[in-house]
């Protein structure tokens, strides 16, 4: 979430209108995120998050996301609930920009996890995944390692805070697609668990935000992105992962749903994966994000140093012990 587009009373008067929810009487830009730009709208009794579509979401991918959070909550998967305005549409348009605006979900990010909270996500995803079989929706997965080239040749090797990235940075990539595992169980994933998409409440979990990575992928590939997003801990400037909290996270989904033995191999090159993803959409926000928008940049060299740790591991076993 973020703030690059600035809304004011107007467009509020114009929400009010297009929608047959509770009248929204105050708003305020949600600052946490890089994607879309967003604000929480308070009515005198409710909540509603609206968000304005940026330029990384396809505009023609947007009513996928909007069916699918409106499926998960029907299928009682805590997440954002689309509302459909007097037209029927979840869609409207702000400064000339699609928007949509969805519930409020209880709750709020924690700052750190516990192993307990590892389970109850772990659970949660598979629960997630195995809904998502049932839903007759598709969408390619536009930031799948397959698909990552014209990212990478965006991205400006200028900064001298990262000397020597780009060479390692393509050695890496080239190797990752060598290596990219073929026909692993697959349906739509979230495809962005990061810790400020999980909501929880009184120290338990309750529900999941942000669907607009959401796309058709290996389901262990969303574990190899939680790996990455949740189980390593920081200490002094130094990233480290917590194999306790990854063996949680799939003691969680292997409650729900078992992993096979291909996917269990497949592990270590997805999680290569999923680090230089993250890895090159960060060099790419450090370098182009504009200096106008409200935003906190985060830094790349997070998961420079989660990748150079995912190259020192091989086997399934080595992320448990």
């Amino acid at each position: 979430m973020a703030v690059y587009t600035k809304i004011n009373k107007k467009d509020i008067s114009y929400i009010n209108r297009k929608f047959e929810i509770e009248k929204i009487i105050s708003f305020k830009g949600i600052k946490q995120g890089i994607e879309n730009t967003n604000y929480l709208l308070r009515s005198k009794n409710k909540k509603f998050i609206l968000t304005i579509f940026e330029k990384r979401v396809s505009q023609k991918e947007v009513p996928f996301f909007m069916k699918l959070m409106d499926q998960l909550s029907n299928s009682k998967i805590n997440c954002p609930k689309p509302q459909k305005n007097k037209n029927g549409s979840y869609l409207i348009k702000i400064k000339n920009k699609t928007a949509c605006i969805v519930s409020f979900l209880a709750g709020k990010d924690k700052i750190s996890l516990n192993l307990k909270n590892c389970y109850d996500i772990g659970k949660m995803v598979a629960e997630m995944h195995l809904s998502t079989k049932k839903i007759n929706l598709s969408r390619k997965n536009s930031m799948g390692v397959r698909y990552l080239n014209p990212l990478l040749k965006s991205i400006k090797f200028k900064s001298k805070k990262f000397p020597n990235v780009e060479k390692f940075l393509k050695t890496n990539f080239r190797y990752i697609k060598i290596k990219w595992p073929k026909n692993l169980p697959n349906g739509i994933i979230h495809g962005d668990l990061f810790i400020d998409n999980i909501f929880f409440r009184n120290n338990r979990l309750s529900g999941v935000i942000d669907f607009y990575f959401a796309a058709n992928d290996y389901f262990m590939y969303e574990i190899a992105i939680c790996i990455n997003a949740l189980c390593f801990d920081k200490k002094r400037s130094k990233f480290v992962m917590n194999k306790k909290k990854v063996k949680n996270l799939i003691k969680g989904y292997e409650k729900i749903r078992k992993f096979s033995i291909k996917e269990k191999k497949s592990l270590n090159i997805l999680c290569r994966g999923a680090a230089i993803r993250y890895f090159m959409t960060r060099l790419y926000d450090y370098s182009n994000t504009p200096k106008t928008a409200l935003i906190k940049i985060k830094d790349p060299r997070e998961y420079y140093q989660k990748l150079v740790i995912h190259n020192n591991l091989r086997t399934y076993k080595d992320y448990l012990n």
